[in-house]
């Protein structure tokens, strides 16, 4: 079994971010790697603008959203805007 997960070291302890399905008194193998967070840099206008064009989807996504995401029939579209 391999997880992984986010904890925080609070001087004596590490406790993880989330419950772990652990066994007790089982000893663990844990490897320990620093998480570099980025540091916020701007509003999220600028996280907005930085994330522009890194999503694949369909051209039509925008205007057929909820056939997308809920799987509605798609609109009749006319070529007419």
């Amino acid at each position: 079994m391999n997880k992984k997960v986010t904890v925080v070291f609070d001087g004596n302890v590490l406790r993880p971010d989330v419950s772990l399905d652990l066994t007790p008194n089982t000893r663990y193998v844990i490897t320990i790697q620093e998480l570099k967070e980025p540091s916020p840099s701007g509003d999220a206008w600028d996280v907005l603008e930085a994330m522009t064009g890194t999503v694949e989807a369909p051209s039509d996504w925008s205007s057929e959203h909820d056939h997308y995401l809920y799987g509605t029939p798609k609109k009749e579209t006319t070529g007419n805007p």
